[in-house]
């Protein structure tokens, strides 16, 4: 069953979700797989995909709702083209990642989990990335910075101009 609820692109993204779906040989337990999936197509998980998603899995949307607010890989914002991610783990921390988050955010005029006006950058903090050697460490995408001062944020936000 395609979907008739959008025009053009989106139809095509929500036609290319159900291919996936169908695909799967039960959809028994494929809850997270599938919105994996979904969010790789739209970008993010918009509530009108979640929604789809819990018609086409038959779930409950609070339980698609619960699944994509409990874990910190989904996301229900738009990210931007350079997602930055900046470790607040207690190695980091300690080195400064506060310093360097607010300087992030002075540069962008973004706050965590938002998004440029451009659309280029948007901002969020992790727990730990397991580079606790290198704190404080800033993500950008799967490139790691370690090591990070305030002053080295310019040069960084400049090589993805």
């Amino acid at each position: 069953m395609a979907c008739n609820c959008a025009k053009g692109a989106d139809k095509e993204k929500y036609e290319q979700l159900d291919a996936f779906i169908a695909s799967l040989p039960s959809t028994q337990g494929e809850l997270i797989r599938v919105l994996h999936t979904a969010q790789g197509i739209f970008g993010y998980l918009p509530k009108e995909v979640q929604i789809y998603v819990a018609k086409k899995l038959d779930v409950p949307v609070s339980k698609v709702y619960g699944v994509v607010s409990f874990y910190s890989f989904f996301t229900m914002k738009p990210k931007g083209e350079y997602d930055i991610s900046v470790c607040m783990g207690t190695a980091c921390y300690v080195r400064g990642a506060e310093n360097v988050l607010n300087e992030i955010k002075n540069q962008l005029g973004i706050d965590i989990g938002d998004t440029t006006a451009d659309g280029k950058f948007s901002l969020r903090t992790l727990r730990c990335v397991g580079a606790c050697g290198l704190a404080p460490v800033v993500m950008i995408g799967d490139k790691v910075y370690g090591r990070v001062t305030p002053d080295m944020v310019s040069g960084i936000l400049a090589e993805c101009k």
